[in-house]
């Protein structure tokens, strides 16, 4: 069976792209180990990895690389979350997934390894699940209550429940609270986003493609001191870009939060680094390098 194989630096990285003939799909897993979702994503791949039977020349192959510490190549891919899988074959990217979607990732794979197949070389794919007959189907519904016109149903106080198991929305119960405002939700989401690292910018594009001037300095700034940062594109969230502004307070960006508190927008860090040239000790890894520590909500536009 396949396996995830773990890449710890550039060299291994480049070695083993040489050795894949090009009409292998590489799988690269770029993750992070303080983000919870990326550990569930190592089990998705390595499940999935494992239905795939050893073959030469390989028809697939999983890679598992760390977008902190491959921060190079993490930036070469335009990594800007965590999980991030990318699907390359020949050198070429075929597809990108942020998140951790079980279902969606299994799919592309299966899309992607079926259309480098050729005649009747097919891949053998994991096997899908088969789904059993339906209510109707097996007898249990009536045919004259399969026909009824449900157009205009509206539940009634006595009527049972809608399988709440299977919906997540704990709110189907009416002896639930209430659910919680957009307001409500959105705070939760800006309290979580403003911790997913110790150093977080939200800034106009990535530290790749920084959208203004502003961001393009403070980006710099760091990568200068070594500091590890996680980011944020507030131009591919609206909801984000406009909500941290009222949440904080703050009504301009970049902003830079460290240990969850606003420090604030350029200028403010320059004098806090004019103030205290030791400002980000605590946070410095290596002179001239960047973190890649994206959250895992991180979104980009999409393209037009």
């Amino acid at each position: 069976m396949s396996a995830l194989k773990d890449i710890t630096t550039d060299a291994e990285f480049q070695q083993h792209l040489t050795t894949l003939p090009s009409t292998t799909l590489l799988v690269l897993n770029f993750h992070a180990p303080w983000a919870a979702p990326c550990a569930q994503m190592r089990t998705i791949l390595s499940t999935l990895a494992s239905t795939y039977a050893p073959s030469d020349p390989p028809t697939i192959s999983f890679l598992n690389l760390n977008a902190e510490d491959l921060a190079d190549i993490s930036e070469s891919y335009d990594v800007t979350a965590v999980p991030f899988l990318v699907l390359q074959r020949d050198g070429k990217t075929l597809e990108s997934i942020s998140g951790c979607d079980a279902a969606r990732v299994r799919a592309a794979i299966e899309k992607h390894v079926a259309a480098g197949q050729s005649g009747g070389n097919k891949a053998q794919l994991p096997p899908r699940l088969e789904l059993g007959k339906s209510a109707f189907e097996n007898g249990s519904i009536p045919p004259e209550e399969a026909k009824r016109d449900l157009s205009g149903y509206a539940p009634e106080k006595g009527d049972a429940k809608t399988a709440p198991e299977h919906t997540g929305q704990a709110h189907l119960d009416s002896a639930e609270p209430a659910p919680p405002t957009d307001t409500d939700e959105l705070n939760k989401r800006l309290a979580e986003l403003v911790k997913a690292a110790p150093v977080m910018l939200f800034m106009k594009g990535t530290p790749s493609a920084p959208q203004c001037g502003f961001s393009r300095q403070l980006v710099g700034l760091l990568r200068e001191r070594g500091v590890r940062y996680g980011f944020f594109n507030i131009l591919a969230d609206e909801d984000v870009r406009q909500g941290l502004k009222v949440w904080a307070d703050w009504p301009t960006f970049p902003q830079l939060w460290v240990g969850g508190e606003l420090v604030g927008g350029l200028d403010i860090v320059k004098e806090e680094l004019d103030t205290d040239p030791e400002f980000f000790k605590d946070y410095a890894v290596a002179k001239g390098q960047g973190g890649m520590a994206a959250p895992e909500a991180q979104k980009q536009p999409q393209a037009a």
